[in-house]
């Protein structure tokens, strides 16, 4: 069993292998090779991406064996899953469901064990990956996770059945899907059996033109058949060859396009190195968390011999790596043609419009979270955008009357809060919340009888990242002749944040009698002869000899009488 977390092994209640693993046969019961067999056929046809999406409902087989965790002592299921690689580590795991996402999911799907052994989150909810002491870890109990491990691993040695290894997450790269309009690789293979690169001075090597780019049918690349480009002869010895005609499909490119971005039309270099100083490395990567073992290692690889080459002046290519959730259909299950549940995005924005579907989508949840398609939602988005322009245009198309350059106040408060909040969750990729503070101020300026200029300016900007085209049309109504994007950002005045008044609670004896508001500032004399005024005290207290007053600042007051 291979892991990173050896601190955790007192949490591990089940095994899995990869299904092609050697030793699935040699183990499974009689029972259970049926069940096991069929798996291993209905998995040898999926990709590794395929078996490795966070978002697909997790599959597996009970082998019918049972494995000892050497550090308790006691038996646990072995069985076989496709989101276990025989690829990476040794292509079996000790699952940990507290403390794994996907180790979680297959214990809910299946009822296998969850035992905490780190402090923190609900395991009843969620798999919990902070970090934290260890507990119900016996000789762990109290320490930390480098030093849990440190002292797992000397237990392991000690008692010879485990070491500490490094394991290589770089794969082999499977260009299995050859098509014309991959990169091609610039080799040449001789009569003589001998191989070459292509001649610098012929980079980089390009394409042939041509309309013969379907597959061959043959698994080789439809480049095969272009023969005027395949057979090559060397001018200096006359030696005949013929060119690599595999592809690679387009993830070469993708490993290395952010930095020609920085300077596409450069015919001199990749990239001048003053503009790749200034723009690299990539402040933010927004991507499937599937491409973490493929495309971004190999991303950053490529990088990093970029680096050792002089090229880049920086050894990381990405600065903040955020994976974005999928949406799924609406009984929570991956979109698929064959299921017949996609949601055609075409469709959506011809009935409700692009900006409703932009809304709808960040607002569905939080942006790391797989969630399921809601028509009714959609239906909710589009209904505060409708809303949200009813607040500001009239039914002839023009600003409404009540915007106007006074502001009584009113709204002073909620307004400065909502661009607070909302910039800092678009910092955040926060934006569901973004949109729901919003949605208060809309509400809140439906009940105003005047509307701030400036309030509704800075509103329309805030929506306009996720609404882009009612923003522009809203904007261009209040007379603005430029695009709203060249306006600055809005900003607040944290000095409109602080509450006037705060709730206080007036007790005679312990019981509550009132909840008044009272200003911020009021001290504790003050308190004590507002709630001796108060109607429902003064009766409370009438007759009795009041014995003592607390009175606690911007909390409560409390009598005691009798």
């Amino acid at each position: 069993v291979f892991t990173t977390r050896p601190d955790t092994l007192f949490g591990a209640t089940y095994n899995v292998l990869a299904p092609e693993h050697e030793l699935v046969q040699k183990i499974v019961s009689p029972e259970q090779k049926e069940a096991v067999d069929a798996y291993i056929a209905a998995v040898s046809t999926k990709s590794d991406l395929e078996r490795t999406e966070l978002s697909k409902e997790k599959t597996g087989v009970f082998t019918g064996a049972y494995a000892i965790n050497p550090v308790n002592g006691k038996e646990i299921p072995i069985w076989i899953a496709d989101y276990v690689l025989s690829t990476y580590g040794t292509g079996a795991i000790m699952a940990v469901p507290a403390h794994d996402e996907r180790d979680y999911e297959f214990a809910k799907v299946f009822g296998l064990d969850i035992i905490p052994v780190i402090e923190g989150g609900n395991v009843e909810e969620e798999a919990y990956t902070g970090d934290g002491v260890h507990i119900h870890s016996d000789f762990l109990d109290g320490l930390n996770k480098a030093d849990a491990i440190a002292k797992m691993n000397e237990w392991l040695e000690e008692h010879g059945v485990g070491a500490a290894k490094v394991s290589y997450r770089l794969r082999d790269w499977l260009f299995s899907r050859q098509r014309y309009w991959g990169e091609p690789i610039p080799v040449i293979h001789w009569e003589d059996g001998t191989m070459t690169t292509v001649p610098e001075s012929e980079l980089p090597l390009v394409l042939p033109k041509t309309d013969k780019i379907r597959p061959s049918g043959t698994g080789e690349s439809p480049l095969a058949a272009i023969e005027d480009w395949l057979y090559v002869t060397d001018p200096v010895t006359g030696k005949k060859g013929r060119r690599e005609t595999n592809t690679m499909p387009q993830w070469a490119g993708s490993s290395w396009y952010f930095v020609r971005y920085v300077d596409p039309h450069n015919k001199e270099r990749l990239a001048d190195p003053e503009k790749v100083k200034q723009w690299l490395p990539v402040d933010l990567y927004i991507g499937g968390a599937e491409h973490a073992v493929l495309h971004l290692l190999y991303a950053r690889f490529w990088y990093k011999v970029l680096y050792d080459l002089g090229v880049v002046p920086n050894k990381e290519p990405f600065q903040k790596l955020f994976n974005q959730g999928m949406i799924l259909g609406e009984g929570n299950e991956k979109m698929s043609k064959s299921k017949g549940n996609v949601v055609n995005p075409d469709d959506v924005v011809r009935e409700y419009g692009a900006d409703t579907l932009r809304v709808y989508e960040m607002f569905m949840g939080p942006l790391d979270a797989s969630i399921a398609w809601s028509e009714k939602g959609l239906e909710g988005s589009r209904k505060f955008l409708d809303r949200f322009w009813r607040l500001m245009i009239d039914d002839n198309g023009k600003m409404r009357d009540r915007i106007t350059k006074l502001n009584d106040g009113k709204l002073d408060k909620v307004y400065h809060q909502t661009v607070k909040k909302v910039t800092e969750d678009f910092e955040e990729l926060h934006f569901n919340t973004a949109i729901s503070q919003m949605m208060i101020f809309v509400n809140e300026a439906y009940k105003a009888d005047a509307l701030p200029f400036d309030y509704m300016k800075g509103l329309v900007q805030l929506i306009a990242p996720l609404a882009p085209h009612m923003a522009e049309e809203i904007w261009s109504k209040f007379g603005f002749t430029e695009s709203i994007s060249y306006e600055p950002w809005p900003t607040y005045d944290e000095s409109k944040l602080v509450e006037d008044e705060v709730e206080v609670i007036f007790q005679v004896n312990g019981k509550i009698k009132a909840r008044v508001m009272v200003p911020t500032n009021a001290d504790a004399a003050a308190l004590e002869a507002l709630a001796k005024e108060h109607d429902s005290v003064k009766s409370a207290i009438e007759g009795k000899t009041i014995r003592k007053v607390i009175a606690v600042p911007g909390r409560l007051v409390n009598i005691v009488a009798n």
